[in-house]
């Protein structure tokens, strides 16, 4: 009895084979029009044949994320590239692309480029630190391929979709972002930024596969149109982008159906089983080990806000001027534990110190003490501030500290480290008179990007804040919301002084967000 060849003993066969032999016999098994790889009916068919330019797939682990990407790019796509957030995560892909194509013709691992049959191209590329997206700078792809989507930053993921485009009218160009729910506090933004279909506290909730178009507005923030028609922002007529979501899981996958995959996965514990089992993305997240204020502190401070007629008096105003580019004026109102919208103005518009105060001073009341970033632009405003004779305290962030945290053992390194932490004890559930914010997902970004770390100050240790720099590299855009509402609580805030009444207008601006 002959032994039985099994389709490993012909894959062994076929790797012996000179490579015009491998490369003609390819082209001979897909002549007929079958194709390499077909997508799966249900949810991966969906996403396959969506229309939109970012889709948003997966949720739930086993519903064949992975394979989706690879796909579009051996099927659909002309050049494209698949990323990870560390180079070591893509071993799987390379192996998962091996089995589809038989081998590993074509691919050379130095350099992550895998030459696909048809002219195809599929690179594989890895941005492990915030900044590494700059190694991508002005590269063309039609397709950006985004593999465990939480794992990036918000700023990877815009700065890299940025950079989609092709030559060829034939090619669509896409993104498509494939993942769980976040485990953990940085990978929120995802929740943010497919909040219609996420949020379930959204005004107008979208259906599965559902197309929503958003616009950048003039303060650089996403912005939902009706429809894909082109719309005038400022000065430009842009053109909408739409994106999506599609739910799957395990279930969906045919591979996986009689593996035990499931059984896994009902085995996990509680919220991980939620998030994986049933890709719940309002199962509870843990906070890395050095985040400076709970995640749950801030949600908690803006489940109690509730909006007020009467407000009180003003006691403090934080104003965290722009630093320029896409940043933004930020502006916090506080009256005692309770804290108004945040206002804000795009910082292409306050661009020097007098349109800096120009757009403050009508936001203060009861001659409430303005808390000003004194570094860079805020040093001009500053100056005409205090030319208008207002309460007016000036911060360095990096200035030296001269208190100590409430347990009195402890220093801060400087007062960027003494605000947020006493904002972290305002915070602080056990806090008899807790703060209030409002809810504001830029503001709960902002505040839970913050980390702290124990360093020597002489013989004693401080607490050290991340810096502004390093959460902008995290998030994408300037924490400028957060840092408002900290400066509110450094040591020092002059008491409200009512002389400074005098100096504000009946109305002001509507810079509101």
């Amino acid at each position: 009895m002959s032994e039985l060849v099994t389709h490993a003993d012909y894959l062994e066969h076929i790797k012996l084979l000179p490579e015009d032999e491998r490369e003609a016999l390819i082209a001979l098994v897909t002549s007929n029009g079958d194709p390499l790889w077909e997508p799966q009916p249900g949810p991966q068919t969906m996403a396959y044949l969506s229309e939109a330019d970012i889709v948003f797939y997966g949720g739930a682990a086993g519903g064949g994320k992975t394979d989706l990407l690879l796909g579009v790019a051996i099927t659909a796509q002309e050049h494209s590239i698949i990323f990870r957030r560390e180079a070591v995560q893509l071993i799987g892909i390379e192996e998962r692309n091996t089995q589809i194509l038989g081998s590993r013709t074509g691919y050379n691992s130095q350099t992550g480029v895998w030459r696909l049959p048809g002219n195809k191209v599929l690179e594989l590329g890895s941005v492990k630190e915030p900044g590494d997206w700059i190694k991508y700078q002005g590269r063309p792809h039609d397709a950006k391929l985004f593999d465990e989507i939480c794992h990036f930053t918000e700023g990877q993921f815009r700065t890299l979709i940025g950079w989609l485009r092709t030559d060829n009218p034939d090619i669509r160009q896409r993104v498509i972002a494939a993942g769980n729910p976040p485990t953990s506090a940085e990978g929120e933004w995802v929740k943010r930024f497919w909040g219609a279909w996420l949020d379930p506290q959204h005004p107008n909730p979208a259906k599965p596969g559902e197309l929503r178009w958003y616009v950048t507005n003039e303060k650089g923030e996403d912005q939902e149109v009706p429809d894909g028609t082109q719309v005038m922002v400022g000065n430009d007529l842009m053109q909408p982008k739409s994106r999506t979501f599609i739910p799957s899981s395990v279930d969906d996958n045919l591979f996986l159906a009689s593996t035990g995959y499931k059984a896994t996965l009902q085995s996990l514990p509680e919220p991980l089983r939620s998030q994986m089992l049933r890709g719940d993305f309002n199962a509870g997240t843990s906070d890395p080990a050095w985040q400076t204020i709970p995640t749950e502190w801030v949600k908690a401070a803006m489940a109690r806000w509730t909006r007020k007629t009467v407000k009180g008096d003003m006691t403090a105003l934080g104003l965290d001027p722009a630093r320029g580019g896409n940043d933004k004026t930020s502006v916090a109102r506080r009256h005692g534990q309770w804290f108004d919208e945040m206002v804000t103005a795009p910082g292409a518009v306050t661009v020097d110190g007098p349109t800096t105060a120009g757009f403050v001073v009508p936001l203060v009341r009861n001659g409430a003490c303005i808390c000003v970033d004194s570094i860079g632009i805020g040093s001009s405003a500053l100056d005409f501030l205090v030319g208008l004779n207002l309460n007016v305290l000036a911060v360095n962030g990096s200035e030296k500290s001269a208190v100590q945290a409430k347990a009195g053992n402890i220093r801060y390194r400087n007062r960027r480290a003494e605000m947020y932490w006493r904002l972290r004890e305002a915070l602080d559930p056990t806090n008899p008179d807790p703060i209030a914010l409002p809810q504001d997902q830029e503001l709960l970004g902002d505040l839970t990007a913050v980390r702290y770390k124990i360093v020597t100050l002489g013989s004693a240790t401080a607490l050290q804040m991340r810096s502004k720099d390093e959460i902008r590299d995290m998030l994408g855009r300037s924490p400028d919301k957060g840092d408002a509402v900290a400066m509110t609580f450094v040591y020092g805030v002059h008491a409200p002084n009512t002389q400074a009444d005098e100096f504000e207008p009946q109305e002001a601006p509507d810079w509101r967000t």
